[in-house]
């Protein structure tokens, strides 16, 4: 009999593999920090903190992690059959599997998430350099991907959510206004 494996165990063994992988989702909320803050006056980073954890909410994202960090330690222990274990420990620049797998991630925050991945993965901004494998300790061919995919689907977010806060604002403003409010009667 197959077992079903609950949210909660997936949830928790993604956010223990980021951990395991010195990932902190204040990492991540400081790339999404460096991201919005040119867009959004007064950005705190506790509002970063709170889409990143909305993001790894998503069982999308905590599959690719454990699926892409399974793999980067696969390869840390020389597990990988050649040649992909000399692909994936060097992170070659042509193997796009890395890409794949953190960009099928982002779709679902749209197209301002896809245009963010593409630029967090060309310029390795906070964690995601530190974790690039060409740079740092380890094999994180996957995870500094997927690391920019969540960082980029988070911007993402709250890019969305400002523009729905700033709608509402003027909504209210145009009903708290006597003039505007007289118009509309007439």
């Amino acid at each position: 009999m197959r077992r079903q494996v609950h949210s909660k165990e997936v949830k928790a063994a993604a956010l223990k593999r980021l951990a395991d992988r010195g990932v902190t989702i204040e990492d991540i909320a400081e790339v999404v920090y460096l991201m919005q803050a040119p867009y959004h006056v007064g950005l705190k980073i506790e509002s970063c903190i709170e889409s990143v954890n909305a993001v790894l909410e998503k069982r999308e994202i905590q599959h690719a992690l454990l699926v892409g960090t399974e793999l980067d330690i696969l390869a840390e222990k020389g597990m990988l059959s050649e040649p992909l274990q000399s692909i994936v420990a060097n992170d070659e620049g042509l193997f796009g599997c890395d890409e794949t797998l953190a960009l099928g991630s982002v779709f679902g925050y749209g197209s301002i998430a896809v245009t963010t991945f593409g630029h967090l993965d060309k310029q390795k901004v906070g964690i995601i350099k530190r974790l690039d494998t060409k740079r740092g300790n380890g094999i994180h061919t996957f995870l500094d991907d997927l690391v920019a995919s969540i960082a980029a689907s988070a911007s993402s977010r709250m890019a969305h959510r400002l523009r729905d806060e700033e709608e509402a604002e003027r909504e209210k403003n145009m009903n708290l206004d006597p003039e505007n409010n007289d118009q509309q009667a007439g």
